[in-house]
């Protein structure tokens, strides 16, 4: 840290990414990635905007709004687009929340979410999980402060229904309630639905999961206009250009291309199943997801162990040092083959070979 480095931040505790290590080939298995290149659209949909990239993108994200306003049957001025979920998650709490105005989220959950408190300098509170890690939706009704909740939660990847969200969200007309559904496509239920209902419902997502666009970087928020005009005021104040050419296009093809994704979506979930049954069968005790990973912990081998042995292995998973899951690793799901691989390990691990 240099003695330049502002009082106000010099104690900020940044979010610390997964791994993307480079000292050998990996079955990378730890950052939620999709295991599934992007169609042969959206591939040449980047490249054809790379030979225009002496030129600015489209503050408005035009094509790209227009067709995510089409597949969702919303209208186009209650869609921001964004240099991925987490710069919209970032305007929200800048455009929604100060020292007056505290938010509150689970204590285990996506770990920006203090980031972003603390970088904003708002006031925050961790509401505990349930005893079955679960969001009890009566800790938020009526609670009187801005809320984000990720649904479904990460890393336990354990789902509100619908009718939770919409109690919470009715409960605090006053203040602006964020669901965070950059994993809803794996088997949850979208809140979009109660956004024309609720004018302090704030839905956002990501292209990174389903979509097979992390390395692209794109995001969206969905709300009434009102308040998609207040986190536009902040875009605008900040980096209107904020995606780029080839993300726009190969966001608008990824929207066109939507059969197959989806398509990609069943099957990780199938994998997920197969992955949970198999995990439950040598002894593991494994969260009800319906994201694209499992959250699972043994009785035989600490997590964290079992985390470095398959690192040394050649497989990468996701370990977390929180002390109430700190046997617990998050294990994306891959293809059929990434899985039976993992699988083997885990076998051979708890062997003892």
């Amino acid at each position: 840290m240099s003695r330049f480095f502002t009082e106000r931040l010099s104690k900020l505790e940044a979010y610390t990414p997964g791994e993307q290590p480079k000292d050998m080939k990996y079955i990378k298995l730890n950052t939620n990635e999709s295991p599934f290149a992007p169609s042969e659209s959206v591939i040449a949909a980047a490249e054809r905007e790379a030979h225009r990239l002496m030129l600015y993108s489209d503050p408005e994200c035009t094509p790209l709004v227009s067709a995510f306003s089409e597949l969702y049957g919303i209208d186009k001025s209650e869609l921001i687009m964004t240099n991925g979920s987490d710069e919209v998650l970032n305007f929200a709490f800048m455009a929604f929340s100060d020292t007056s105005r505290p938010i509150v989220f689970p204590d285990i959950t996506y770990g920006f979410y203090p980031v972003f408190a603390r970088l904003n300098g708002i006031p925050y509170e961790e509401i505990p999980l349930s005893e079955d890690f679960s969001v009890n939706p009566e800790d938020y009704i009526g609670i009187g402060k801005n809320i984000v909740i990720a649904n479904p939660n990460a890393p336990t990847g354990i789902a509100l229904s619908l009718a939770d969200i919409e109690r919470i969200v009715a409960s605090n007309p006053d203040n602006v309630v964020i669901i965070d559904e950059a994993y809803v496509d794996f088997g949850a239920e979208s809140a979009v639905a109660l956004v024309p209902k609720y004018p302090n419902l704030l839905v956002t997502g990501t292209f990174s999961k389903s979509r097979s666009l992390a390395g692209a970087r794109l995001g969206f928020g969905i709300a009434q206009r009102e308040l998609i005009a207040d986190l536009n005021t902040i875009k605008y104040s900040t980096n209107p250009y904020n995606v780029n050419r080839m993300t726009m296009a190969a966001g608008e093809a990824a929207i066109r291309d939507n059969a197959y994704y989806m398509n990609n979506c069943k099957t990780v979930m199938e994998n997920r199943e197969y992955t949970r049954d198999r995990l439950c069968a040598l002894g593991f005790r494994v969260l009800p997801s319906v994201a694209n990973f499992l959250f699972a912990e043994s009785p035989d081998v600490d997590g964290e162990k079992l985390y470095l042995e398959l690192r040394r292995r050649g497989i990468l998973i996701r370990h977390f040092s929180k002390e109430r899951i700190k046997n617990f690793n998050r294990i994306t799901v891959g293809t059929r083959a990434e899985m039976d691989a993992l699988l083997a390990q885990i076998e051979n691990i708890l062997k003892g070979n």
